[in-house]
């Protein structure tokens, strides 16, 4: 891990503008049209894993990319990358329809799990993508609309991240028809970390999210907290990270927790973060549950 993690920052550096050129930025156009980075090492005879990272409220896509900084990691792994734009509403904020709890307040209702499956779609339809490696990031109100496409869409996406994002108020409304992936990324410092109140309606916080998921894939044992600790924020000293993890979860898919003690809602993510976090995705492909 340690040396992935060092060739990875290599490259980082090493990615000249000469070398990002010579990858592809391609614009799908339509109503709400989206932008696919498309790697150097891209082959149509290899399928590609397919990573969709979705906005915070009031959030751009680019201006979430410009926090994460996946691009140079799409380079050196290899896997197809967009960063779409949520709607502006009627005040010009720029949000997610991700469950009824959050966030489309002020504008007639936006379908945006269909518009996240639509971009699925037609990357697919021009790229090779990897169907059992679909993933997708969400923060906060993206983390919403993340937690929703695993709930309804499960049958065609490997795995989410959900950074510091609610999800459906009555566990009851998440039925995903196969087992699915999920990694819940929340600072102990960050006000949702509880109960999140929006427009004075409670949503589930951290821990329950996570042990509504392990519900959800009916995982037989009960969560454990790993030796590993891990260094997520760079404000933070040490190794402030706990890894908590259900067991025997139905198709042997993963249901994990990373609690980062002191940071916020907005981690001030380190080097690692990321190596960290596309790790975990990559690693877990969609598996058959027969």
């Amino acid at each position: 891990m340690k040396s992935r993690a060092l060739i990875l920052i290599l490259l980082t550096f090493a990615l000249t503008s000469a070398e990002v050129s010579q990858a592809a930025t391609v614009l799908f156009q339509g109503n709400r049209p989206f932008n696919l980075f498309v790697p150097t090492t891209y082959s149509s005879g290899v399928p590609a894993p397919l990573v969709v990272a979705l906005s915070g409220y009031n959030q751009t896509g680019a201006q979430f990319e410009k926090y994460l900084n996946l691009t140079p990691v799409a380079q050196a792994d290899g896997f197809l990358y967009v960063h779409p734009d949520g709607s502006k509403d009627s005040h010009g904020i720029r949000f997610w329809n991700g469950t009824p709890e959050c966030c489309n307040f002020y504008s007639p209702k936006v379908d945006d799990v269909a518009y996240i499956m639509s971009i699925i779609a037609a990357v697919s339809a021009q790229y090779a993508v990897d169907a059992n490696r679909i993933y997708i990031i969400g923060n906060s109100n993206g983390g919403f609309l993340a937690n929703a496409l695993a709930c309804k869409h499960a049958d065609q996406i490997a795995a989410v991240v959900n950074i510091a994002g609610g999800s459906y108020t009555n566990a009851a409304a998440c039925k995903p028809s196969v087992p699915v992936s999920v990694l819940e990324i929340w600072g102990t410092k960050d006000e949702t970390f509880k109960i999140n109140h929006i427009l004075g309606r409670p949503i589930p916080g951290a821990v329950k999210i996570f042990n509504m998921w392990g519900d959800i894939n009916r995982c037989s044992l009960p969560s454990i907290t790993s030796p590993v600790k891990l260094d997520l924020d760079v404000k933070v000293p040490g190794l402030e990270t706990t890894v908590m993890q259900f067991q025997g979860c139905l198709g042997a898919t993963a249901i994990d927790f990373w609690k980062i003690a002191g940071a916020g809602h907005a981690p001030t993510i380190s080097k690692e973060f990321n190596n960290q976090m596309m790790e975990w995705l990559l690693t877990h492909a969609k598996v058959s549950t027969n």
